[in-house]
C-alpha cells in the first residue's frame, strides 16, 4: 500500500494553498458580509487551472486524476466555502454531465468555455417540491416537431444566476414508462433563452459569497440538439453527478474542518489564561487531539472513495461514507473551533464563525445526511 501523493498531487496542494492565502483569504470575510459573487476571483481560479480539471485536453481541460481534483476544493475550502462551493459546482454538477453525457458537439461548444472559468454552468435538479425525493419532479418536457417545450422551476441552483452563468443542465419529465412511473430526459439550457429566467437568491446563513438561484421554464424551446444524451437517460445522469458531487462536498468537508481546526489550534496557543495557553490546558488540548485525529480518518476515507473512481471500480458506498463522514466532522470541528475562541469565536471578526455557518449546508446539499446513510445501509444490505 502506497499511501504517498505523487508529485503532481503535492505541486497542486502546494500551488492552490498559496493561491487561497494569497488571492481568497483576504477578501473572503468581505464577500460573505456583502453576500457578493466575485466573477473576477473565479476568472483568477480558472486562470490557475482550477476548472475543468478531469476534463480531456481536447475539450480544453487538462486531463487530471479525481483526487487532484479533489485536493483542490480542499485547500480552496481550507480558507472559504464559498469559492470552493463556486469550483465544486463548477466542475462537478456543471461540466460533469456535458463531459461525460455530452456528444462531441456540445463538449466542442461548452466545454472549452467552462474550462476557463470564465463561464459556469448550473445543475437543475432541486424542485420547491423536489428535493430528497428527485423522483417528484415536476418540471416537464414535450417534444414538438424538432424542439422540446419545458415548463416548470427550479431552486437552489449553484452558479446559474450570476455574471458568468452561461446556462443549466435540467432534468424534466418527458413522458412514462410501462409500470406508469416518470422518464426523464436532461436538458442543456441556455442563458438568455426565451421563457428561461434566472434569479439569484439572497438571505443565506452560508456560503453567502457563492451564486445560487430561482430558476423559472416558461415556455422554453430547447432544440434536440441540447438534449444530453438520448431522451429517457437524465435520471441516471443526474444520479451519477450526484455520485462524483458527493465526493467534492466531502473535500468541502475535509477542507473546511482542517480550516477550522487551524484556526482553533493556532488561537489555543496564543490565548492565555490562568498564567498559561489554554492549549496546554486538557479539556482544550483533548478536543485539538480528537480533531487531528478524525481529519487523518477523513482524508483517507475520501482519497480511497477518489482512488476507486479513478480505478473505475464500484465507489458509490464509499462516497457516501465519505461525503456524510466529512461533512459531519467539519461540523463538530467548527463547533469546537467555536468553543475553543470563547466568545470571539461569536465575531465575524473570526473565520471560525464563518466555518460555523458555512457547514451546516455540507450536511444538506447533493443529498442529505439521512439520505447518504440509506444509500450506505441499502450497500451493506439492510
Amino acid at each position: 500500500m502506497d499511501f504517498d501523493l505523487n508529485t503532481e498531487q503535492e505541486m497542486i496542494r502546494k500551488e492552490v494553498r498559496k493561491f487561497a492565502e494569497k488571492e481568497v483569504a483576504p477578501v473572503a470575510m468581505a464577500l460573505d458580509e456583502q453576500e457578493a459573487f466575485s466573477p473576477e476571483l473565479t476568472k483568477k481560479m480558472g486562470d490557475i487551472g482550477l476548472f475543468g480539471m478531469f476534463v480531456p485536453e481536447e475539450y480544453g481541460g487538462q486531463e487530471l486524476d479525481y483526487i487532484s481534483y479533489i485536493i483542490a476544493v480542499e485547500e480552496i475550502a481550507r480558507v472559504d466555502g464559498s469559492q470552493a462551493a463556486t469550483i465544486a459546482a463548477g466542475n462537478s454538477l456543471g461540466i460533469g454531465p456535458i463531459n461525460y453525457f455530452g456528444t462531441k458537439r456540445q463538449k466542442e461548444k461548452y466545454l472549452p468555455t467552462l474550462c476557463t472559468g470564465k463561464g459556469l454552468w448550473g445543475f437543475g435538479l432541486t424542485e420547491p417540491t423536489a428535493g430528497s425525493d428527485a423522483g417528484a419532479s415536476k418540471t416537464a418536457a414535450i417534444q414538438d416537431g424538432k424542439e422540446w417545450v419545458l415548463n416548470g422551476s427550479k431552486i437552489f441552483i449553484t452558479n446559474a444566476a450570476c455574471e458568468l452563468s452561461m446556462g443549466v443542465t435540467v432534468q424534466a419529465i418527458t413522458g412514462h414508462k410501462e409500470n406508469g412511473r416518470p422518464e426523464y430526459t436532461c436538458f442543456l439550457v441556455e442563458q438568455g433563452t426565451p421563457g428561461y429566467k434566472a434569479l439569484p437568491m439572497h438571505g443565506k446563513m452560508m456560503w453567502r459569497a457563492s451564486n445560487t438561484a430561482e430558476l423559472y421554464f416558461d415556455d422554453v424551446r430547447i432544440p434536440e440538439e441540447n438534449v444530453l444524451g438520448k431522451p429517457g437517460e437524465g435520471f441516471h445522469q443526474m444520479l451519477s453527478t450526484l455520485d462524483g458531487g458527493r465526493l467534492s462536498i466531502a473535500a468541502m468537508g475535509l477542507g473546511g474542518a482542517q480550516g477550522a481546526y487551524e484556526a482553533a489550534l493556532k488561537y489555543a496557543k496564543e490565548r492565555v489564561q490562568f498564567g498559561k495557553p489554554i492549549s496546554r490546558f486538557q479539556a482544550i488540548a483533548f478536543k485539538l487531539a480528537d480533531a487531528a485525529t478524525e481529519l487523518e480518518c477523513a482524508r483517507n476515507l475520501l482519497y480511497k472513495a477518489c482512488w476507486l473512481r479513478s480505478k473505475k471500480r464500484p465507489f458509490q458506498k464509499e462516497a457516501a461514507m465519505a461525503k456524510v463522514y466529512c461533512s459531519e466532522l467539519m461540523g463538530r470541528i467548527a463547533d469546537n473551533a467555536v468553543q475553543i475562541h470563547g466568545g470571539y469565536g461569536l465575531m465575524k471578526e473570526y473565520n471560525v464563525e464563518r466555518f460555523f455557518r458555512d457547514q451546516k449546508l455540507l450536511d444538506i446539499g447533493e443529498g442529505t445526511s439521512e439520505i447518504q446513510r440509506l444509500v450506505i445501509s441499502r450497500y451493506i444490505g439492510c
